[in-house]
C-alpha cells in the first residue's frame, strides 16, 4: 500500500546516516544517493518546523556496551576500533540547532535511548524512516515504532543495505505490516 497521508505531527527519523556507515557500499541505493534524499525530507520537515531526529550508533572505546549475545555471524566491528569521527553524522546533515540527536547501542533506535520520549513529548503521532541498514536499523526501528503505537511511514528510496536481497525482503514482507511504504518525491508531495 502506497503512503497516503502524513499527520500533522509527523517526525524524520534518520538512522546511522553517519561517517563510519556512509562510507560501507549500499545495495540497491548508493550510501550517498540514501544521502541525497534524506537531506531532501530533513530540509523539508525542518521548512515545516517539524521535527529531525538523527539516530546514531556509538559504542565505549574498550566496547563494554556492545551487545554481549553470541551469534553465528559476528558484528563487522567486534573488536576493532572505528576511526575518530565514525560516529559522527555526516556533515550533509548536521549542524541543524533544532535537530535532536539521538545515540544508540542496538540496532532499533527505541530500546535503550530517550527517542519515544523525545517524540511523545512533541506530540509526534507519525514518523518517516530513512536510513542504512534496511533490514537491520530501519526494520528494527519501523518494528518498535510499530509496537509503541506510531503510524510509520517508509521512505524506501532513502534506504539501503548491505544485501539487495535483505533489502528486499523488508521493503515487501515486513514494511507492509508495520506501516506503509513511498518514496521521496511521494512524502515530499504529502508534506507540500
Amino acid at each position: 500500500m502506497p503512503v497516503t497521508t502524513l499527520d500533522p505531527t509527523t517526525a524524520l527519523v534518520v538512522i546511522d546516516l553517519q561517517n563510519g556507515v556512509a562510507a560501507l557500499p549500499g545495495t540497491p541505493h548508493s550510501t550517498a544517493a540514501v544521502i541525497g534524499k534524506t537531506v531532501e525530507l530533513a530540509d523539508a520537515f525542518r521548512k515545516r518546523d517539524l521535527p529531525v531526529v538523527l539516530v546514531r550508533v556509538s559504542f565505549a572505546a574498550d566496547g563494554a556496551d556492545r551487545l554481549p549475545g553470541r551469534t553465528e555471524q559476528p558484528a563487522r566491528s567486534a573488536g576493532a576500533t572505528p576511526p575518530p569521527g565514525a560516529d559522527q553524522i555526516v556533515d550533509q546533515l548536521a549542524g541543524h540547532a533544532g535537530d535532536i540527536v539521538v545515540t544508540k547501542r542496538n540496532w532499533g533506535a527505541f530500546h535503550g535511548t530517550d527517542l519515544d520520549v523525545h517524540l511523545r513529548r512533541r506530540g509526534i503521532t507519525q514518523i518517516v524512516l530513512t536510513g542504512v541498514a534496511t533490514s537491520i536499523g530501519v526494520e528494527s526501528t519501523a518494528r518498535a515504532a510499530y509496537e509503541h503505537g506510531y503510524h510509520v511511514t517508509l521512505a524506501t528510496d532513502a534506504m539501503t543495505d548491505l544485501s539487495a536481497d535483505a533489502h528486499q525482503n523488508s521493503l515487501t514482507r515486513i514494511f507492509p505490516r508495520l506501516g506503509e511504504s513511498g518514496t521521496t518525491a511521494e512524502i515530499l508531495a504529502l508534506l507540500a
